[in-house]
């Protein structure tokens, strides 16, 4: 009589048998990245999506409402890590050119950027509280400490993503690059909403005491999680990093970076999307609750849907990249994605369509993936193996200050237009809540139709420019992204 099979061995052998594709992304895995070592490599993308969700959400809300501190001054601290997003290309190339005797190119500087982050959310809380008035102190040190906190905590978010990418990117086989970024773009989400739900639970019973629990216990997360996400990822080779070898200066690797094909366009390029996707960041929720009259469940519903539609965006583009489809043509069908997204939300104004603005706001998420997720890949596997940490960081340099300025000028804009139409300086007809808010979605109307002028000749260089015969270049994909690099020396 045979013996019965335990369950648990039923239900793995039948999980096994499970095709990778229902299972997002564990196809990013192969022999010399395997799913576990990847998904642990993930997990610095995990602590930098907690430390926004806190900085951006939680301690947004918690300054302003518990602590009674004036918003400008909230809005002057949140804003501050920005401060220190142009360095990122720096960091990069010294995580290129790093000489060490241990023979680790990217460790010690995730190490270090995971020892900013963690000081930074170490004196946080103390600095809240000096910051919120209650205390013998003078204000200045409440402001000075806080502002040290967040440039702290900013400095080290950036140098931990900018490194942690470049060390993905060293260990992915170039044909599973764009998965790999998906996954790991993916990862970032899924550590800013799964923190920020956490973060509302332990603080809804809010007290002082609570803040400096919840805040320095996210510092020791932190660091378990990028120590876990560092652990014998990055292989230790002397040779490669030793004292004796020539280093070229800053200036000397970016007039080489600089000087590669269409690289100043595609820097443009970026930052025009950037702005384009990231101005709506702090309007659409206020917009569905002033302009539609949306209750406050349905319009924290609308971030759920702009996070689900990134993820479709990440995962429609991994699926096309691996198929062969220029990152940059994927792109601009992001932008175009954006443009009906925003099309839709500016005709829900007059046509007071709820369906149709969550629509829309999915399809903004959709595009910005598709959008963020190609030019992300085409950084990592255009750039020279030399160079991998110095265009990623140009890349992060880029899309983090474009990303903040909008969000900084659209809440200017949004409110200067509203007064001019509060009172009648634009006339009768644009009188009316809507106005300050659709003068910004048009204005992002146009930056992505600008994006799309700038991305058009780099789509022409993807697949023209290889063919050196004289004959018309043929519409069609490249065989894998390895053939970029070849693209880029011919181009050259």
């Amino acid at each position: 009589m045979k013996k019965p099979v335990p369950a648990n061995l039923t239900f793995a052998s039948t999980w096994t048998r499970v095709s990778t594709r229902f299972l997002p992304f564990a196809d990013a895995a192969t022999a010399e990245l395997p799913l576990k070592r990847l998904l642990r490599l993930s997990l610095f993308q995990v602590s930098v999506g907690m430390a926004l969700a806190l900085l951006i959400g939680t301690l947004n809300r918690v300054m302003i409402v518990e602590l009674h501190v004036p918003a400008w001054l909230v809005g002057a601290m949140v804003s501050a890590p920005l401060v220190f997003a142009p360095f990122r290309a720096l960091v990069g190339f010294k995580s290129d050119t790093h000489k060490s005797f241990l023979g680790w190119r990217r460790v010690p500087y995730i190490w270090f950027g995971s020892m900013l982050q963690f000081g930074g959310l170490a004196i946080m809380p103390f600095a809240l509280i000096l910051l919120s008035g209650d205390s013998l102190q003078p204000p200045i040190v409440g402001q000075v400490g806080a502002a040290l906190a967040f440039l702290l905590v900013g400095a080290g978010l950036h140098t931990t993503q900018t490194v942690g990418l470049a060390l993905a990117t060293d260990l992915a086989p170039v044909e599973s690059q764009p998965r790999v970024v998906a996954l790991m773009c993916s990862m970032l989400l899924v550590g800013m909403a799964v923190s920020a739900v956490i973060y509302g639970l332990l603080l809804r019973d809010f007290s002082q005491l609570r803040l400096i629990q919840v805040i320095q216990g996210s510092a020791i997360v932190t660091m378990a999680l990028n120590i876990a996400a560092l652990w014998k990822q990055e292989a230790r080779d002397p040779l490669r990093t030793a004292h004796e070898l020539p280093t070229p200066s800053f200036r000397e690797s970016w007039e080489t970076f600089s000087h590669r094909s269409h690289a100043k366009r595609r820097l443009v390029a970026l930052g025009l999307g950037t702005v384009a996707f990231s101005m709506q960041d702090i309007l659409l929720e206020p917009f569905g609750g002033e302009v539609l009259k949306l209750p406050v469940a349905s319009t924290t519903a609308l971030t759920a849907a702009l996070a689900f539609g990134g993820l479709a965006g990440f995962v429609i583009a991994a699926r096309a990249l691996v198929r062969g489809v220029d990152p940059y043509r994927m792109a601009a069908y992001g932008a175009v994605v954006g443009i009906a997204a925003f099309s839709g939300v500016i005709l829900c104004a007059p046509m007071q369509s709820a369906g149709l603005f969550a629509l829309s706001v999915a399809m903004i998420g959709v595009g910005s993936g598709l959008f963020g997720h190609c030019t992300l890949t085409a950084a990592m596997s255009m750039a020279p193996k030399a160079q991998i940490g110095l265009a990623l960081g140009v890349w992060g340099a880029v899309q983090a200050t474009a990303a903040g300025g909008a969000i900084a000028i659209s809440g200017l804009l949004r409110d200067g237009i509203a007064s001019l139409a509060a009172s009648g300086a634009l006339g009768s007809a644009l009188v009316g809540p809507a106005t300050g808010y659709t003068v910004v979605y048009h204005l992002e109307l146009g930056l992505l139709f600008a994006t799309l002028v700038a991305i058009g000749p780099l789509v022409r260089n993807a697949f023209d420019q290889h063919d050196d015969s004289g004959d018309n270049a043929k519409d069609v994909a490249w065989p894998n992204l390895q053939s970029m690099n070849l693209r880029e020396e011919v181009a050259q």
